[in-house]
């Protein structure tokens, strides 16, 4: 699995975007739901990668798209990154692309010189609850210009060296 960088909206992309949004939409109210659009996403300020995968099709070697994600480095005092719209659609789910997408994003929040990664999430989002759990993330105050939202979780992790 390879993590790239995206800098430009192509089909698959936009198709991910679009299934997460869907997602979202489902379960929740759209003042519960909280993507960036993709014109923040693809701003320099926000780290927006993906993972792919090489597959054959056709015959051909193509990177396939697994999932993606971005955090932004929120410059202010302590320093600290937030993820967001982490997704990896249901038939490549359980391949590990969601693990190795959130430590590409820590990194990059380390080389930033942030010490603490924040996200919400919703209380219908089990699954991603989980990963968050494993990958050490512990429930915190709301944070940055939030709102109270019973449909909102936040979870941060202290990043080490």
């Amino acid at each position: 699995m390879q993590i790239k960088r995206i800098r430009t909206l192509t089909d698959a992309i936009d198709s991910l975007l679009r299934q997460s949004r869907d997602y979202q939409n489902e379960l929740y109210p759209p003042e519960s739901v909280h993507q960036d659009d993709t014109t923040s996403l693809l701003s320099e300020q926000v780290y927006f990668i993906g993972a792919f995968q090489k597959s054959h099709l056709n015959g051909q070697e193509v990177d396939q798209l697994l999932g993606i994600g971005a955090v932004k480095f929120m410059d202010v005092m302590p320093a600290y990154g937030e993820i967001k719209n982490l997704f990896v659609p249901p038939e490549h789910r359980g391949k590990g692309a969601a693990k190795v997408i959130m430590s590409a994003l820590e990194d990059r929040l380390k080389v930033q010189g942030a010490n603490l990664c924040r996200l919400e999430t919703g209380p219908s989002q089990l699954e991603s609850i989980g990963l968050y759990h494993r990958l050490g993330y512990q429930p915190c105050d709301l944070y940055g210009d939030y709102q109270p939202d019973p449909l909102s979780l936040f979870m941060e992790k202290e990043l080490k060296g």
